[in-house]
């Protein structure tokens, strides 16, 4: 059917500045805010802004009369193409659905949030929240799939410190969902996505926290000096007692700015308490800041590109917008990942194999590529059963690093032969370190690319509890049926 029935009925019951429409100049401004100009591609009949989870019932009820689909984004900042956007049906945007609570032990944050305002509001109060690492960023596509925070080494995935969500399910009904009520829904969101309603209030643990230490350090990457990048981060996260407070991420990759070599990024970062006191402090013959040992080997990486050293002592805000202002916005966009045990050998491996298969790409205009590694410490994953259970399925008996595929570029007209490329590159890496005994299934949701499928990746077990869930809550299949974008669980 078309959505021709549903806009009618939503422009009879809603004022026409909360349903953009093809056309104006609101829709085009609303259609182009997307981290991912793939997204932009789509172009839905109309763009739905409720105010508030009453308005959500209500769109449910009209898009369910007229069997229409339709997309929801938070803030569009997920790279999946047609995750958030949709061809002809309606993009449900919950931009509107704002404001920010600081209670007791928690901030309540409306969807359509991004971090940097929560950022604001907790570090005034000395505190901090599991959140993206960058301040642009949007809460649902984090808090819905895992995510990786600055404190992610000491508090967890950031789906772990969601305390409640609320929820408007498939029927209309506005419900919450935490370790009391609705508790099976309650882990299921945490890892499930957009498969069982429209979250539309995030409640997020908080945590004493003050100013931390860290940075970006940029490097000529060469086969002298990445590989001991690499060794460091497998040996840090394999020591007997590895610090809970660092985050640790190795990059490497290649952008024409910076002519013909391969580049190397780390980003790097310690969260204690006493990071301003020890090493926010300069050494009078150096000028320098001091750096926590366990960090040293990714800071003193030679040779740096010292202009672009941006490590310090931070706010939390400070270091979001460091992230955010680092990244690209609406250029073309593509995700993919696998996940591996940490190991030198098999990372390395995957290093040679993707920087191979780029030489084949740097010449396409605007392109820019980054294999980025990024440990998951067991201190990571024990915090997993302690705040309830997700269904990610990872076991926290060994350290684990994420390997993603991270590219931006121009022109629609790459889209074809950089997708294959890199698909052909992730293939690869996963089918060497299978050889070397060192894969592991498991595919994070958010960095996943239409090909992967992270609900499989999971486990039988939690797949099976996401799709009991799915019927629980969403028995005539709603979110399955009418909401195409994502992953779904029963494809």
């Amino acid at each position: 059917m078309t959505a021709e029935q549903a806009v009618n009925a939503l422009q009879h019951d809603f004022p026409s500045e909360q349903l953009p429409l093809p056309g104006t100049e609101a829709y085009e401004t609303f259609n182009n805010v997307y981290l991912s100009a793939r997204q932009s591609d789509y172009a839905p009949a109309a763009i739905f802004q409720p105010k508030n989870a009453s308005e959500v019932t209500a769109f449910l009820q009209i898009v369910k009369e007229n069997g229409v689909q339709f997309a929801i984004r938070g803030a569009g900042q997920q790279p999946l193409e047609a995750c958030s956007n949709i061809q002809d049906g309606i993009t449900l945007d919950l931009s509107r659905l704002t404001g920010i609570e600081l209670k007791q032990g928690f901030v309540s944050v409306g969807a359509g949030e991004r971090w940097g305002p929560v950022y604001e509001i907790v570090q005034a109060a000395g505190l901090g929240v599991g959140g993206s690492r960058s301040a642009k960023g949007g809460i649902g596509g984090l808090s819905l799939s895992g995510g990786l925070s600055f404190f992610s080494s000491r508090e967890g995935f950031i789906c772990d410190n969601v305390v409640n969500f609320e929820v408007v399910l498939a029927s209309g009904a506005v419900v919450q969902a935490n370790a009391h009520q609705n508790a099976d829904l309650w882990r299921a969101l945490k890892g499930g996505g957009n498969n069982f309603g429209v979250v539309t209030r995030y409640d997020l643990r908080t945590f004493p926290q003050q100013p931390f230490w860290g940075g970006a350090v940029f490097y000529l990457a060469s086969d002298a000096n990445y590989p001991k990048q690499v060794e460091a981060l497998v040996d840090e996260v394999r020591k007997p007692d590895p610090s809970d407070e660092t985050h640790i991420m190795v990059n490497l990759g290649y952008s024409a700015q910076f002519g013909d070599n391969m580049m190397g990024l780390n980003q790097v970062y310690y969260t204690g308490g006493d990071a301003a006191s020890v090493y926010g402090v300069k050494d009078l013959g150096t000028g320098k800041i001091g750096v926590p040992p366990m960090l040293e080997p990714f800071t003193s990486v030679q040779p740096q590109l010292d202009q672009l050293s941006s490590l310090r002592v931070m706010t939390l805000m400070e270091g979001a917008t460091e992230h955010a202002v680092m990244a690209s916005d609406r250029v073309r966009c593509a995700y993919m990942n696998c996940t591996l045990r940490a190991d030198t050998a098999a990372l390395l491996a995957a290093a040679d194999i993707y920087s191979k298969a780029i030489d084949h790409l740097k010449p396409i205009e605007g392109i820019v590529l980054c294999l980025t590694l990024q440990a998951y410490p067991k201190s990571l994953l024990r915090k997993t059963n302690e705040f309830g259970g997700n269904v990610l399925g990872i076991d926290a008996g060994e350290p684990l690093v994420t390997v993603l595929l991270l590219t931006y570029w121009k022109n629609k007209e790459d889209d074809e032969q950089i997708l294959a490329i890199l698909r052909g590159a992730l293939e690869a890496i996963e089918k060497d370190a299978e050889k070397r005994g060192q894969r592991v299934p498991y595919i994070y949701l958010n960095y996943a690319s239409g090909f992967q499928d992270p609900f499989t990746s999971y486990g039988e077990e939690n797949k099976k509890f996401l799709q009991e869930v799915s019927r629980k809550y969403d028995p005539e299949g709603l979110f399955q049926r009418n909401v195409p974008g994502g992953f779904k669980l029963f494809a």
